[in-house]
C-alpha cells in the first residue's frame, strides 16, 4: 500500500508539474509525451492516491504521528480527480508565456509531490 502511495505521488506530481517540467531542456518533450499517454488516467491515479493516503492517514492518526506523505497524497488525489468530481477544470491550458498564478502554484506542488514520492520509496513505513 505504501508503494501505491509513493507511485501515485510521483505520477500525480508529474501530471501536475508538467507546465514547469516541460521547460527543462532535453527532458521536457519526453515527459510531455509520457504525460500525454497517462493523462487520460489521471482521475484513476487521483482516486488511488486518495484511498492510499486516506488509509495511511487513519493508521497514523491512531498512532499520533501524521506524516507529510499522506497530506501530499490527499492533495494530489484531490487535484487530479477534481475535474471528474465537479466538472470544472482546476487549471486552464497554459499560454505561451508559461504557467502563472494558480497554475504555477499547482505546478510547483507537483514537483514537490514528485520529490515526496521519491523520498517515500526510500523511507521505511
Amino acid at each position: 500500500m505504501a508503494l501505491l502511495l509513493d507511485l501515485t505521488n510521483i505520477l500525480g506530481g508529474l501530471l501536475l508539474g508538467l507546465p514547469l517540467l516541460r521547460r527543462v531542456p532535453d527532458v521536457g518533450a519526453g515527459l510531455e509525451r509520457f504525460a500525454g499517454r497517462v493523462a487520460r488516467w489521471s482521475w484513476l491515479i487521483g482516486i488511488v492516491a486518495l484511498v492510499a493516503a486516506g488509509f495511511y492517514l487513519i493508521v497514523h492518526l491512531v498512532d499520533g504521528r501524521v506524516r507529510h506523505f499522506e497530506v501530499v497524497g490527499l492533495a494530489v488525489g484531490a487535484l487530479l480527480s477534481w475535474e471528474r468530481f465537479t466538472g470544472k477544470r482546476i487549471l486552464d491550458p497554459p499560454g505561451h508565456t508559461g504557467p502563472a498564478g494558480r497554475a504555477l502554484a499547482v505546478a510547483v506542488f507537483g514537483v514537490i509531490a514528485i520529490l515526496v514520492g521519491i523520498q517515500g520509496l526510500f523511507t521505511p513505513d
